[in-house]
């Protein structure tokens, strides 16, 4: 009970129950998903153009967290919230999403050796993970609800189509082009 209203036992509603944000948000998810997918898979079997730059430990944990937290997160925003499962997935997501950003630190293809403007998206992961697990802790839904979904859109939907124009690692892995980071890392 929070000044003399109780609060409900769980925050059932789904985040938003408008059919045009659904169908987007998936459409969205499921195209990156299957984009990224597809450009790992690609770079994994050696049939993707040569990237010498890459540091591939850091790189595949990266990969290997963040493609199944795109339609795991996508799933938890559109299904019945505050059950067992949901809690579960939740946590499960929020760990999927911290670990790649700590494996993005590593990752410093733009400027060799140096952090660039896209380590962005883990800073606003690293607020916003806790502070979503923080929030649904303290039953603050609203808190909860924006954080998860600015933490979607935004570290996980802008940043993979990011990760998709023309000069990027993920780029020439999924359209087999040779980008300028190739020609400047030689």
């Amino acid at each position: 009970m929070a000044d003399g209203v109780a609060l409900p036992a769980v925050a059932s509603v789904p985040l938003d129950n408008r059919k045009w944000v659904r169908v987007l948000v998936t459409a969205l998810a499921s195209l990156l998903f299957a984009v990224v997918t597809f450009g790992f898979f690609r770079w994994m079997a050696g049939l993707a153009p040569p990237t010498p730059w890459v540091h591939q430990t850091a790189l595949t944990l990266h990969l290997v967290t963040v493609i199944p937290a795109i339609p795991l997160g996508a799933y938890i925003l559109f299904v019945k919230k505050g059950g067992p499962r949901h809690r579960l997935l939740g946590k499960i997501w929020l760990t999927l999403m911290f670990s790649t950003a700590v494996a993005t630190l590593f990752v410093r293809n733009i400027n060799p050796g140096q952090l660039s403007w896209i380590h962005i998206f883990s800073l606003i992961t690293f607020i916003s993970v806790p502070r979503a697990y923080l929030s649904a802790r303290r039953r603050d839904f609203r808190a909860h609800r924006s954080t998860v979904l600015g933490l979607y859109v935004g570290a996980l939907l802008i940043a993979g189509f990011v990760a998709l124009a023309p000069g990027r690692t993920m780029s020439q892995w999924v359209f087999g082009h040779r980008t300028t980071a190739a020609a400047s890392h030689g």
